[in-house]
């Protein structure tokens, strides 16, 4: 079995500025004056929830289970355009997918089909997700891949045994609260897509909202609280 954290957190906008060339990633590997000055609570909250199921999933319940870190954020991701979305076609069509960039959303797709079990750091943006981790959603979301298609009884999801932890984080949108506090398309767009490639077992961690709130610290207690006792039944 293998694991697979996918960490679509970024620091703030003037972090990226500051730094330059920082493109985010994993706040940690920002230099210390930089992530001390600019990493926000969603940030902070994502990377310590990740950890904390890795410490007491992968490290004491199954300490032999190797871990991989899908960082978004390290140029690697390829891009899906024309030349990928032509080469999508030619499969609908029963025709040979051929191309550069059909060849590297094949290989993204392997890498993630790799792992058995999945972490998703999720911060929201505007509401929804961050636009790298559609970027992903959109490389690996290929027919015979991640997904079947009849024209009668529609979409089939391919992915099998998978399991995923997701751990959610936003500044002001919070459940219960009204319309001027934002609308969550960030949980339903990702959950909707996870089940409709196969993955059903879904298992969350909420600190929402973690800045507009007069109660941050319990906010982000329950939620470490909450991604320990989700680490030890995660196997």
């Amino acid at each position: 079995m293998k694991a697979v954290r996918i960490a679509a957190s970024v620091v703030v906008l003037l972090a990226v500025l500051a730094a330059g060339l920082w493109l985010g990633g994993h706040p940690a590997k920002l230099p210390g004056f930089l992530s001390d000055a600019f990493v926000d609570g969603n940030a902070g909250l994502n990377v310590e929830a990740t950890e904390a199921i890795e410490e007491n999933y992968f490290r004491e319940v199954s300490p032999d289970v190797p871990v991989e870190e899908f960082d978004l954020w390290d140029g690697t991701l390829p891009p899906f355009g024309p030349e990928a979305a032509a080469a999508k076609m030619a499969v609908f069509a029963g025709e040979e997918p051929r191309g550069a960039a059909w060849s590297a959303a094949i290989d993204t797709f392997r890498r993630f089909d790799s792992a058995d079990r999945y972490v998703f750091s999720v911060p929201m943006w505007n509401g929804g997700i961050p636009y790298i981790l559609k970027q992903f959603i959109d490389v690996v979301s290929q027919p015979g891949l991640v997904f079947g298609f009849d024209p009668v009884a529609g979409y089939t999801g391919l992915l099998r045994g998978k399991r995923a932890a997701v751990i959610y984080t936003s500044a002001v949108y919070g459940p219960g609260r009204g319309p001027a506090f934002g609308s969550d398309f960030q949980a339903p767009y990702l959950e909707d897509w996870l089940r409709w490639a196969g993955v059903d077992d879904i298992r969350t961690i909420h600190f929402r909202p973690n800045l507009a709130t007069a109660d941050a610290d319990e906010g982000r207690r329950q939620a470490h609280a909450r991604a320990r006792d989700l680490a030890k039944r995660f196997g």
